[in-house]
């Protein structure tokens, strides 16, 4: 059982290193970074935050993530506020144009993984099908 598990647990793990590989190679595509994906995850979770707290969370400086924000306030991907109280104080939030952008990634991901899941017989498909699904319950019954 052992053997198993190690052999689950690696297998697991080559699977969400191509997941990943996919993944930014679909990111890279669009023309969105690795990172610039990263902070659009962050902020689409917490909608509003200030460049410091956006710097904590990505263990950068204020300055690299700065530089980042203001290629992506370019591209429209985000907006700055100034804080009213403190003009100092810089929020960044997603804009309203991202929506679209984060369209046409999902798209484009989509397209991927079923160009990756065309390429399987219907008895592969059912077996991959059944697989996440037990893993899913497996998963889900742990949180309990």
């Amino acid at each position: 059982m052992e053997n198993e598990n190690m052999k689950i647990a690696k297998l697991l793990q080559e699977v969400m290193l191509l997941f990943r590989h996919k993944m930014t190679k679909v990111v890279e595509d669009t023309g969105i970074t690795t990172l610039q994906m990263m902070i659009m995850g962050i902020i689409s979770k917490e909608k509003t935050l200030k460049i410091t707290e956006l710097s904590g969370k990505l263990s950068l400086s204020n300055s690299t993530v700065s530089g980042i924000v203001d290629k992506m306030e370019k591209l429209g991907m985000v907006e700055r506020t100034r804080s009213e109280r403190d003009r100092r104080v810089v929020y960044v939030s997603i804009s309203p144009n991202f929506v679209e952008m984060h369209k046409t990634f999902h798209e484009r991901f989509e397209e991927n993984i079923a160009l990756t899941i065309n390429k399987s017989t219907p008895e592969e498909l059912n077996k991959i099908l059944e697989g996440l699904e037990v893993l899913k319950r497996l998963l889900k019954s742990q949180e309990k």
